[in-house]
């Protein structure tokens, strides 16, 4: 993901939290000119430790995700809008649309937009934690900290009490708090759950989406063999035989050469590549679609929803 916003962005700064001491070191030999490392010990808080021991490693993730950009905010006075992007996205083309859109709104959330067959699923959020963006203003920040705030009080991988993990928090914002904006562009938060709902084509060197240049597309459950095969997406997502095969080309020759990066690194990486026999390739159901976490991917998903962390600045 890095490597595809210097391709389409030339202004921006990635704060990473690093989960572990083993990413932060191979994030620093990786030397990414762009990006700003920070280690879990320096970033975690006393309210965050008290709550730690209680939740799985990926429940922890999820509680981390509104506490980095509060915590950035407070420890750089320069920044004026920061946005979390999940780790499993690439970016197609410039984010400019994106932010002719947002104008000067205060919080930026984008709904999962489920095509008709996935609509069951809108009971685990409404909206997707993959682009979650504040602005340091009196309403942005008020969203931000109110969000933190419940996912230390409750951030747990399950439907309880009008809550699921940390995203459908969201549900509220654009009734509670001012100055939410809901992202309207449809090449942004595209992924296998509303995919159906467009027309994609290619032209030349872009993707479209109907009549809208893809800027990101989300790539839930993407799992990697260590035969060299790829599971795209479970095969619940595949809806009468569609499948966006021009995006997820893109994706894998992506990884590929993001793979080859890190083992030029460190030729015994392997995180996250599971064995060509791996169990538990069944497809969730519709209500598990929302925050499905295969098996042998726990790893990566683990470390890199927090370790990719991405903000603006």
């Amino acid at each position: 993901m890095y490597q595809s916003l210097e391709q389409h962005e030339q202004d921006f700064c990635l704060y990473i939290l690093c989960m572990d001491d083993v990413a932060y070191e191979l994030l620093k030999k990786l030397k990414l000119s762009k990006a700003r490392l920070i280690r879990l010990e320096d970033f975690e808080s006393l309210e965050l430790l008290a709550v730690k021991s209680g939740r799985s490693v990926a429940e922890y993730c999820w509680t981390c995700a509104p506490c980095l950009p509060a915590y950035l905010f407070e420890k750089y006075a320069s920044i004026q809008f920061i946005t979390y992007l999940d780790a499993d996205l690439l970016f197609f083309s410039s984010l400019d649309p994106i932010y002719e859109e947002i104008g000067d709104a205060s919080s930026v959330i984008v709904e999962h937009r489920f095509s008709p067959r996935f609509m069951p699923a809108i009971v685990n959020g409404k909206y997707n934690v993959q682009w979650v963006s504040f602005r340091r203003d009196e309403h942005g920040l008020k969203t931000l900290y109110w969000w933190r705030d419940k996912c230390i009080e409750w951030c747990f991988y399950r439907l309880e009490d009008d809550r699921m993990g940390d995203q459908k928090y969201l549900d509220v914002w654009m009734k509670k708090f001012e100055g939410v904006h809901e992202l309207k562009h449809i090449g942004s938060g595209v992924g296998p759950w509303n995919f159906a709902n467009y027309r994609i084509h290619q032209s030349e060197n872009q993707i479209w989406i109907d009549n809208a240049p893809l800027i990101f597309y989300h790539f839930h459950s993407y799992r990697i063999l260590s035969d060299g095969r790829s599971i795209p997406m479970p095969s619940v997502y595949r809806e009468d035989g569609l499948f966006p095969t021009q995006i997820y080309n893109s994706y894998a020759v992506a990884l590929k050469g993001a793979l080859d990066v890190i083992q030029r690194i460190d030729p015994n990486f392997s995180s996250g590549i599971e064995h060509e026999n791996a169990k538990s390739l069944v497809a969730p159901t519709t209500n598990d679609l929302v925050r499905v976490h295969s098996s042998g991917m726990e790893w990566v998903k683990q470390r890199l929803r927090a370790l990719f962390s991405k903000f603006w600045s």
